[in-house]
């Protein structure tokens, strides 16, 4: 499942529509999420400066780390003259900023235009504020404005091929998760379920090979269940203990995240209670799904159904899915609460988390869906509700 070049013109085309919307005359992408979405790079090289130039029209520009740039060929589209690679002496240095040569670079090929009103992802998670200001310093002609994720908004409503690539995840993660339950055991430790996790999410399916997630499996345990993004330790697992499992399937870089929640033993009645508000609660998301809908409508399905349980939860049920990169698999845009109004279009993707943290226990059971002409699409596989994995008499 390749991506085609004449998706990637499609992709660029709706950005360029954006673009001019905003004003912008060129926008710089730092994010390597948008980076693989606009020319398929894919590398672990986004712990070093990199970013993206796309002009309003013309070639687009890709600088990166010399020995990086090399071989953008190997997974990107771009040729081989909208390449260039800063040299190493540029690299963790106190006196001088990558940027400063990428800047000049841009100069010398007459891309910099006084007046340019040139759009940045100001939210990106590798573009730091040293960054910032080396641009600012050595672009002066250039007025920078937030782009206000640009690129993340064109991501949201995902292609067919698309969609296929986060169905492959989709069959990854079900992987997962089974290897996840089937792993967790009394007096089995938690890092050991953790490596049997990674190691399925890794290998994947006999059809679809599987990747590396942009978070790790978190596995929030007994009374630390009561907090949602924690990981694993070296403790064993303990009789009665209550086991959260948040892990995501990747394939081609496209996430479909799955939460589910084990029982070691005897559920107590508040943890069983519990599991059947959000299960009640979830049913209720899944049945408002459909297009031309606001998010919120969703949030407020939730909100409903878990007030007759006399619960309430201040913090979002869900957000909008695809491609990611550590350290995050969320698209930073559409997010499933009372006030986005964000209306639901078909081929929208979302993680629905249907999680509640209490005083000393949680639970947590999700799904990564697509919006459907007529409904949803669930992208897993693994049965919800409390999983009981060993019964007492």
């Amino acid at each position: 499942m390749m991506t085609s070049k004449l998706e990637y013109d499609g992709r660029l085309e709706k950005v360029r529509e954006r673009m001019i919307s905003q004003g912008l005359s060129a926008l710089l992408v730092f994010d390597p999420a948008n980076l693989y979405y606009l020319t398929g790079y894919n590398a672990w090289s986004f712990y070093t400066p990199q970013l993206l130039f796309v002009p309003i029209e013309g070639d687009l520009v890709f600088a990166a780390r010399e020995m990086d740039a090399r071989g953008t060929f190997r997974t990107a589209w771009l040729t081989q003259e909208s390449v260039i690679g800063y040299p190493e002496n540029y690299v963790h240095r106190p006196d001088r900023h990558p940027f400063e040569w990428v800047g000049a670079r841009l100069r010398d090929r007459g891309l910099v235009r006084p007046g340019s009103r040139v759009g940045l992802e100001l939210d990106a998670h590798f573009f730091s504020p040293r960054a910032y200001l080396s641009l600012v310093s050595t672009l002066p002609e250039w007025e920078f404005i937030d782009s206000l994720d640009l690129v993340n908004w064109v991501r949201v409503v995902k292609s067919p091929g698309e969609i296929d690539l986060m169905r492959a995840a989709g069959a990854v993660v079900t992987g997962a998760m089974q290897t996840a339950i089937g792993n967790a055991k009394v007096g089995v430790r938690q890092c050991d379920v953790a490596a049997q996790i990674s190691h399925s999410q890794y290998a994947g399916t006999p059809e679809f090979g599987g990747d590396y997630p942009a978070i790790v499996p978190m596995m929030p345990t007994g009374v630390d269940a009561n907090i949602p993004h924690l990981t694993w330790t070296k403790r064993e697992l303990a009789d009665d203990e209550a086991v959260v499992i948040e892990i995501a399937g990747v394939h081609q870089r496209y996430h479909t995240p799955l939460a589910r929640t084990i029982i070691l033993g005897r559920p107590p009645a508040k943890l069983q209670s519990l599991a059947g508000a959000a299960g009640e609660g979830m049913e209720a998301v899944l049945e408002s799904v459909r297009t031309d809908i606001p998010a919120c409508d969703l949030a407020r399905a939730w909100n409903r159904e878990i007030a007759k349980y006399g619960l309430e939860k201040a913090s979002r049920i869900g957000y909008s899915i695809g491609i990611g990169y550590p350290p995050d698999w969320g698209e930073r845009t559409v997010s499933l609460r009372v006030e986005d109004e964000t209306v639901l279009q078909e081929n929208m993707t979302f993680h629905i988390i249907c999680g509640m943290w209490m005083d000393d226990y949680g639970y947590e059971v999700s799904e990564p869906i697509r919006v459907t002409a007529d409904g949803v699409e669930l992208f897993a596989n693994v049965p919800r509700g409390l999983i009981g994995k060993e019964v007492y008499s």
